[in-house]
């Protein structure tokens, strides 16, 4: 069956949805865009805006990269992707100051950075620049989705068992303090995010045994 007769959601264009939670997630199996992780998970809030415009971006250029993917010159390609998304994150980043500017405060330079994010800039060299524009949309919304959902993960735990809230609720009821129960100020320093981050990838890779190097 060509390309371009596949269904749309085929079980191979599926697969471009669901991998990137499961066999090739791209924080905990190609452990990429950990900076992200270590930096704006300390709150739930700022994660899942990093979250959609990473998905916003990812989508977006992967589409525009797959639809002029024969007009780009080999040796300028790198520059030219590096255009498409500077372009889009420029449009995400004045969006959050216009709709959402305490959160654009706290993300601060993170946004732009999502131009050098090597998941987005490695998902346009290795699949958009070699595939059509429904698959290659399919393959950026379903990467930075995998990568999103470790972003709210990890700021759920961080920031439920660093301050006892989500989202600015008190989650912790205040019982638990009379007991005795004290937030760990830990969990609001980077370096537990790395933590964190390492447990996830340990518990993917002891259920999924694919993933289990073998020497």
């Amino acid at each position: 069956m060509s390309a371009e007769k596949e269904p749309l959601f085929s079980k191979r264009n599926k697969a471009l949805l669901t991998d990137p939670f499961n066999d090739n997630n791209p924080i905990t199996v190609q452990v990429l865009g950990i900076c992200s992780a270590l930096a704006i998970t300390v709150q739930l809030k700022p994660a899942i805006v990093m979250a959609i415009s990473v998905m916003a971006v990812m989508g977006a250029s992967n589409v525009v990269t797959s639809m002029i993917r024969n007009l780009i010159p080999n040796r300028i390609r790198i520059i030219v992707q590096l255009v498409i998304i500077a372009s889009l994150v420029i449009l995400v980043d004045q969006v959050l100051k216009a709709f959402a500017y305490d959160v654009s405060k706290q993300l601060s330079v993170f946004v732009g950075l999502i131009i050098t994010n090597c998941i987005v800039m490695g998902r346009l060299e290795a699949f958009a620049l070699g595939n059509g524009v429904w698959r290659s949309f399919l393959d950026g919304i379903g990467n930075a989705f995998g990568y999103g959902i470790i972003l709210i993960i990890v700021a759920i735990i961080r920031e439920l068992l660093g301050s006892g809230k989500l989202m600015g609720a008190q989650i912790i009821p205040p019982s638990f303090y009379e007991a005795g129960y004290e937030n760990n100020g830990l969990m609001l320093l980077s370096p537990m995010a790395l933590i964190v981050v390492a447990v996830l990838i340990w518990l993917q890779r002891t259920k999924n045994t694919k993933l289990i190097e073998k020497h």
